[in-house]
């Protein structure tokens, strides 16, 4: 005990405090952890929290992309075999983008890393499968063109106004997914008949989508420029009166 007798107090009965280590009582005081701990605990969280489930399936997705390009391509790529292969790798990543996403927006799983790899293995599967048709004589390069320009191009517009805000996802952007899927896939199946005549009718209407929801994106996307300018000029001036 490091306490003062009374004694020596000029008879009081109180005592002095114990004694605590440097740099503690400032933390005792307030009742908080020290600051350092809490931020190494939080930084092992978010570390952790990059390998869940939904990240995983993005990972897959990602993985998934040179593994189909060798199986499309594998035997000069007209092999229908290999085609049939090639098509169960890309369905595997269209479906697994139907679910990491909701994985991730419903138990709380976001993480940087995903909010930066799901697009990413989204455009890299969908690119990857239209490159090869294309190079491969079945689908003309100006559908590829036109896709894959839509999709480069809107990923760069939500950069360019990601300072007025989100452009979000709408029905439509959705709808042309799905079509797009649905017509790709058909394309990488070595399909015949009235098969063969379905999947150009669907890959038209996938193109039709994809522009038309390309130029709403371009029209939202002014909208919220604008708004943006509007409130920011609007608040200047509240703040100078």
């Amino acid at each position: 005990m490091t306490g003062v007798p009374a004694s020596a107090a000029g008879g009081s009965a109180k005592a002095t405090p114990k004694a605590t280590p440097a740099g503690t009582a400032s933390s005792d005081a307030s009742g908080t952890k020290p600051a350092r701990g809490g931020k190494i605990a939080a930084a092992a969280v978010n570390q952790a929290s990059v390998w869940n489930i939904a990240n995983l399936l993005t990972m897959l997705r990602l993985l998934l992309v040179p593994a189909f390009v060798a199986l499309m391509l594998a035997d000069g790529g007209y092999d229908p075999a290999w085609r049939s292969f090639a098509w169960a790798a890309f369905a595997i990543a269209m479906i697994t983008d139907l679910f990491d996403g909701h994985l991730a927006r419903t138990y709380n799983l976001v993480t940087d890393f995903g909010k930066i790899a799901d697009p990413i293995a989204d455009k890299a599967i969908m690119g990857a499968a239209l490159i090869c048709l294309s190079w491969l004589g079945d689908l003309p390069w100006w559908v590829t063109a036109v896709i894959l320009g839509r999709e480069l191009g809107i990923t760069l517009l939500r950069f360019l106004v990601i300072r007025y805000g989100v452009i979000p996802a709408s029905r439509g952007g959705k709808l042309k997914t799905l079509t797009q899927g649905v017509a790709v896939g058909m394309y990488i199946l070595a399909l015949t008949g009235w098969l063969a005549t379905l999947r150009f009718w669907v890959m038209g209407a996938a193109v039709v989508l994809t522009v038309v929801t390309g130029l709403d994106y371009v029209r939202q996307a002014i909208v919220l420029r604008r708004r943006g300018i509007a409130e920011r000029k609007a608040a200047l001036e509240e703040t100078e009166a």
